[in-house]
Order: C-alpha cells, then sequence, then structure tokens
C-alpha cells in the first residue's frame, strides 16, 4: 500500500547505480546489451527522480540512451521505450581537474517492477557510472 495517497509521496529513498558502462549497444530500441540503473518496488512501484551520469576516467565521445522497460524481457523491442539521452563529449582523465558529470531530470512514477535501462552509442575505454535517484511508494 502506497505512503500517501493525496498527493502520493515516496516512503523510501532508493538509489541504485551501475558502474563501469563501457560497451556498445547501437541498438535503438532498448534490446540487446543494456544496464539497469533503476527498478521500481515489485509492490507499489517506485518514482525516480533523476539520473547521474559521471565519467570514469578517459573516455572517447558518446551518447547515453535511457529507456524504460515494462519489466519484462528487453530482448523485445514492445516492452522498451526511449525516453531520454544525453550527449557524452570525449574526457580525458585528470589528476588535477574535475571531470565534468550530467544530471537527466525524469520525474516519472513507475509502475511495480518497470526498469530504467542505459546504453552508449560508442564504447568507451573509461567508462561511467549511472545513478538512479528516487523513492518507493
Amino acid at each position: 500500500m502506497p505512503g500517501n495517497t493525496a498527493p502520493i509521496f515516496s516512503r523510501v529513498a532508493r538509489i541504485e547505480w551501475s558502474g563501469g558502462i563501457t560497451a556498445a549497444n547501437t541498438a535503438k530500441d532498448g534490446t540487446g546489451s543494456v544496464d539497469t540503473v533503476f527498478t521500481a518496488d515489485a509492490s507499489n512501484g517506485s518514482y525516480l527522480q533523476k539520473l547521474i551520469i559521471r565519467p570514469r576516467g578517459t573516455n572517447v565521445a558518446s551518447v547515453l540512451r535511457v529507456f524504460l522497460n515494462n519489466g519484462l524481457a528487453n530482448t523485445t523491442a514492445a516492452n522498451n521505450v526511449l525516453v531520454g539521452e544525453v550527449a557524452l563529449p570525449a574526457t580525458s582523465n585528470s589528476e588535477v581537474a574535475s571531470l565534468s558529470g550530467f544530471e537527466l531530470g525524469l520525474n516519472i512514477p513507475l509502475p511495480a517492477g518497470y526498469r530504467v535501462n542505459v546504453t552508449l552509442g560508442t564504447a568507451v575505454a573509461g567508462g561511467y557510472a549511472v545513478s538512479g535517484i528516487g523513492g518507493d511508494y
């Protein structure tokens, strides 16, 4: 049962992530190799506020694609929808300068068991860590 219903607020915070995403997936339909960065609560669903994308070293330019999956196999294109993209510039690892990260605001309620998957358009060396920030109902 949800924590509140008028208006509905999340009961408990949920933060999930996938670190070291490096492989390319050129499919634009959410199929193929994906990294799951957020899974909604199995009973009441969840709210996903944003994704935080941080480079983990030297990378070539790429794009991060964000797919909403209905909780079934992502290998079936009809189970996925593209909900966002972030252009990722080339990065150079440094011990004296910070690497710029990105935030992608989503602010979407997710039905029970739905997942948020991400892919990269090109293979990168250092990789990216992607965190999903939200809460469970």
